[in-house]
């Protein structure tokens, strides 16, 4: 088999000969480019399988050059970003215009074959030839964040092996798209990518859904030979029925089924995948929480990555501009910054919600704090943890009894609903918490007959 091919276009002559001995030493067939003029020649007369590119080069930049490869039609092979002096809104603009990874200066070894490995395994280096697919259809988890770039690491790890994976998170937060970023990092990547709700696979229909269904009419595949050959990934796997939760572990735990009408069984060649929402395993049968879980992935809720929300908005403003031809529109600062200590219950979904609301709504090409509070919801929820609740839309007095509600009744919970555990849990006189639970109006009565 011939080394991959990889074209490493840098202006400095010192990083061209680091990188260039040290993909050479892993086998891989290695040129150079000093500028962009060169970069183009070879790019159109060698074809390499990979690009590294510099983004601060002094005749073109690599944004412009990436550009005007892809303007052109001419994105035949993966393209890896680099810069020591990156922001966000490069590497969003990178993203949108066909790089599949961005990766900072000074550069690490492991990092470097890490991201190379990574971008050979694309599907862009798995089908030469076919050109970039749309973003659409290769789409990274945005963000910078150590938290966020921690999720990605482990998923891309978690590519490398055909293996059931479990992936937990709270609704929105983006555990469909990490199903799909490891689909498509992983052998299986080109092949199907089967999606489906486990509230639909009911105990009525379930066996149904999954092998297929024979009448007058012909065969009717199930989701089990959609999915041969690539990937089923069931999206809230905890709505699943009991029955249904019991037929599924058998056809895993056998590796067969057999279709109507069929006497032969058949393997499941695919990779099985699953979501399921936070702390919702009691919902579940154990043993089918195990056999999906041989590898576990937990995406982060987004107000833990909040410090990316600047470059999530950059990014979802573009897609949907691109997607839709929703006219341009930035947010200002004090937008921003409302938005990095907005709670975000709706995690990613919300905010892309958010996005194309904005655009769609406002005239002016930016987006001010006063259109933004009109636009986010007013109404805090007392059932909501209180992570989720957005204070700050609240007038101070509001906002305090709010806070205190909400972290009296949680504190509660912990506390068994025994007030007097909860006024020394809270350091407070048990008379006056009294007073206080029934101002807030909290129920307590289950607790009145402690002794």
């Amino acid at each position: 088999m011939n080394p991959s091919s990889i074209l490493v276009v840098d202006d400095e002559s010192g990083i061209r000969s680091t990188i260039h001995e040290i993909l050479s030493d892993e086998g891989y067939a290695v040129k150079t480019a000093a500028d962009a003029h060169e970069a183009s020649e070879f790019y159109k007369s060698d074809k390499p399988d990979l690009v590294l590119l510099d983004i601060w080069m002094p005749d073109m930049d690599g944004i412009t050059l990436l550009k005007s490869w892809s303007d052109q039609g001419s994105l035949k092979c993966p393209i890896v970003v680099m810069s020591g002096h990156g922001t966000v809104d490069t590497a969003v603009e990178a993203t949108r215009l066909g790089a599949v990874d961005y990766i900072e200066k000074p550069l690490s070894l492991a990092q470097l074959l890490r991201t190379v490995e990574t971008a050979l395994r694309s599907p862009v280096a798995l089908s030469p030839g076919s050109g970039l697919l749309p973003v659409t259809q290769l789409e990274t988890p945005q963000g910078k964040s150590r938290l966020i770039e921690a999720a990605r690491e482990q998923a891309r790890e978690i590519a490398r092996h055909d293996v059931p994976t479990l992936i937990t998170g709270e609704a929105g937060a983006g555990r469909d798209l990490f199903g799909r970023y490891i689909h498509d990092l992983g052998t299986r990547a080109g092949k199907s990518f089967v999606i489906v709700n486990g509230v639909s696979l009911t105990d009525d229909n379930a066996v149904e859904q999954l092998v297929g269904t024979n009448s007058s009419h012909g065969d009717e595949p199930g989701l089990l030979q959609q999915a041969a050959g690539g990937t089923l990934f069931i999206s809230e796997l905890q709505g699943m029925g009991s029955k249904a939760q019991s037929f599924l572990l058998g056809v895993i735990e056998q590796g067969t089924y057999v279709r109507p009408g069929h006497a032969q069984r058949e393997n499941t060649d695919m990779r099985l995948m699953a979501s399921v929402l936070a702390n919702s395993g009691e919902e579940l049968r154990a043993d089918l929480l195990a056999a999906f879980g041989v590898m576990q992935l937990s995406v982060p809720p987004l107000r833990e990555y909040s410090e990316d929300i600047p470059g999530l908005l950059h990014f979802y403003v573009g897609r949907s501009v691109d997607a839709e031809s929703l006219p341009y529109r930035r947010f200002d600062v004090a937008a921003q910054n409302r938005l990095r200590n907005y709670p975000w219950p709706g995690n990613l979904r919300e905010l892309k919600a958010l996005v194309r609301k904005l655009l769609l709504a406002g005239t002016d090409e930016e987006v001010d704090l006063a259109e933004l509070e009109s636009c986010l919801t007013s109404s805090v929820s007392d059932t909501e943890p209180l992570v989720k609740q957005d204070l700050l839309a609240l007038p101070m007095r509001e906002a305090r009894e709010q806070f205190e509600r909400a972290y009296l009744q949680q504190q509660l919970v912990l506390c068994d609903g025994k007030v007097g555990k909860l006024a020394e849990r809270v350091s407070m006189e048990r008379t006056h918490l009294y007073r206080k639970l029934r101002s807030l109006n909290i129920d307590f009565k289950r607790s009145t007959t402690e002794h």
